[in-house]
């Protein structure tokens, strides 16, 4: 069984359907660099025929520092995925971290997301499926693969089928995360559609003190192993300079490692599906 979700009139997700593409910057610093920063992506994504879901955050509410980045906030952070979704006409993806948040959200983005860390919380999981928008549940750091059959079990209690899961590695503590394949293997046969988060895979949590760092250089040997398992879509943080990104900087590629990632993966794609 494969369920097949769909995003927009464009855009469906499925295992057994052509890799598509969630991608864009870990949190919005601001508007132009932001669009500028869609647009891009826009333009790789179709010049290779992938299907294209723009993602980045209004806020961060889970950072290592009080005094990091969290973001413009909800009203400015919608109000610039709301132009970038009518001027480029592209879905876009954000993710929420309470209840009060998700009503909000879901006037503006065609997909709505759950952070790792809040993928056991009920009230939120059942909220956001409520609004009867796709939602894309990232499985926790600490669950096991087959853990988040119960939280799609809270999500479909709504009567909302359109889920998707996504793998980012499990956290065994000393600041490093461990991507177990096989968990893909798990949650497809729940179903619904899965996806490699390839970037979040490779951070280090707090490894930098107060904040994460990350290993850039394993991105790409991920994304090549999650879609030769086979997977509905890739997950990536890009910015046009991470040396400089205000969030995720350590693990996230720029445009020119995004370029190259899509070139391997796709070939791959095509011959396993």
């Amino acid at each position: 069984m494969n369920i097949k979700v769909k995003i927009s009139d464009k855009v469906a997700l499925a295992n057994d359907l052509p890799l598509s593409v969630i991608a864009g910057p870990c949190v919005i610093e601001n508007r132009k660099e932001t669009i500028e920063l869609a647009s891009k992506l826009k333009k790789i994504c179709a010049g290779r025929n992938i299907n294209f879901i723009f993602k980045a955050s209004y806020d961060k509410a889970n950072r290592s520092s009080i005094d990091s980045f969290r973001g413009l906030g909800i009203e400015e952070g919608l109000e610039i995925l709301s132009e970038i979704k009518k001027k480029l006409n592209i879905p876009v993806l954000t993710d929420v971290h309470c209840v009060s948040e998700v009503n909000i959200a879901a006037k503006v983005v065609d997909v709505i997301q759950i952070p790792a860390f809040l993928c056991r919380q009920t009230d939120l999981v059942v909220a956001c499926a409520k609004t009867g928008l796709p939602v894309n549940i990232k499985k926790g750091q600490f669950l096991a693969p087959e853990d988040m059959l119960q939280v799609l079990k809270k999500a479909k209690v709504s009567g909302n089928n359109k889920l998707t899961l996504t793998e980012r590695g499990a956290s065994f503590g000393y600041h490093n995360l461990v991507v177990d394949f096989r968990a893909i293997e798990i949650m497809k046969q729940f179903g619904y559609p899965v996806v490699f988060d390839a970037t979040h895979s490779v951070q280090k949590p707090g490894g930098l003190g107060d904040k994460s760092g990350g290993d850039r250089q394993f991105v790409l040997p991920l994304a090549k192993a999650a879609v030769a398992v086979g997977v509905a879509a890739i997950f990536v943080e890009v910015h046009k300079n991470p040396q400089k990104a205000l969030s995720d900087g350590a693990n996230s590629i720029d445009l020119r490692m995004f370029k190259n990632m899509l070139d391997t993966v796709c070939k791959l794609d095509k011959a396993v599906k």
